[in-house]
């Protein structure tokens, strides 16, 4: 596998990655100019020239990656025996400039429930990269045909039918966002329940009014969970100040509920506001 293959590969599998680009060379290196490595987590793919230098290129790259630093940067090794090394000494005698530039991983979307509003949704996350999947038990709502404003985006859009979408949900990458807009309230019950399980999911939104959602939290409390737990469910979903019932205006207010979230968005990480919310006026999913 190539550099370029492995950069989509592990964007696809929603990991992330730092390309190290030898970006300048005075006298000798081990190589070129233009020479490129991905850099993963766990594996690296092609090679800026062994050695010290391209360990050291490792390391500061993972320290990056752990770090979630996203802007690119340089760094300048001497490649003769007075230069302080981690990993032996290389004396080719030259100097070389490495590019660092990270590459965040690809946000997963769930969206489960693909009707008016899952629908709509769908579309609009779908204009940006990411990981989409539309999850529902209802075959025909992920018809090809009536999914292809949706499958049509930059977003790797993943139609999954399934009669039990609670279990599927259990299946999702760590840190993976879900929308719960199912047609049916026991259906919704269901997942909200596995997304609490899970623990490790991003965020979490409901769709559904203040009345449907203190019943699920007293049912959710019932089932062993505490307060702090359930306040990790979003309901209603989407920006307070945002208001209609229309599907369309639904779903704008959360996806740019959810984006303003997103590092890949490029704005900055804002708190998951407290499920009793604190806007006077109702937001717009509360309606349903």
């Amino acid at each position: 596998m190539d550099w370029l293959d492995a950069l989509q590969h592990l964007r696809t599998a929603g990991l992330p990655a730092v390309l190290a680009t030898v970006s300048g060379v005075r006298g000798h290196a081990p190589r070129e100019a233009g020479a490129k490595m991905v850099v993963g987590a766990e594996a690296t793919w092609g090679s800026i020239g062994g050695g010290n230098l391209e360990a050291t290129v490792v390391d500061q790259a993972r320290d990056m990656m752990a770090r979630g630093i996203t802007a690119p940067c340089t760094t300048e090794f001497a490649l003769n025996e007075h230069a302080p090394t981690d990993h032996g000494r290389q004396c080719c005698g030259g100097k070389v400039t490495v590019l660092l530039e990270p590459f965040l991983s690809l946000p997963t979307v769930a969206i489960f429930g693909v009707g008016h509003v899952g629908y709509e949704l769908g579309r609009i996350l779908s204009r940006m990269p990411m990981t989409l999947y539309l999850v529902d038990s209802r075959g025909e709502q992920l018809d090809a045909a009536r999914l292809a404003d949706v499958t049509s985006g930059l977003a790797d859009v993943r139609p999954v039918h399934t009669p039990v979408p609670d279990s599927f949900l259990g299946d999702l990458p760590p840190g993976a966002h879900v929308f719960i807009m199912s047609h049916d309230h026991a259906e919704d019950f269901l997942l909200c329940h596995a997304a609490l399980r899970r623990g490790d999911l991003g965020r979490v939104g409901l769709i559904g009014s203040r009345a449907k959602w203190l019943r699920f939290r007293q049912k959710l409390a019932a089932e062993g969970f505490a307060e702090a737990e359930i306040d990790r469910i979003q309901c209603p979903i989407g920006l307070p100040e945002v208001r209609g019932k229309a599907p369309a205006v639904i779903a704008v207010s959360a996806a740019a509920d959810l984006l303003a979230a997103l590092p890949s968005a490029g704005l900055h990480t804002s708190p998951a506001r407290s499920s009793a919310g604190t806007s006077p006026s109702p937001s717009a999913s509360e309606h349903l």
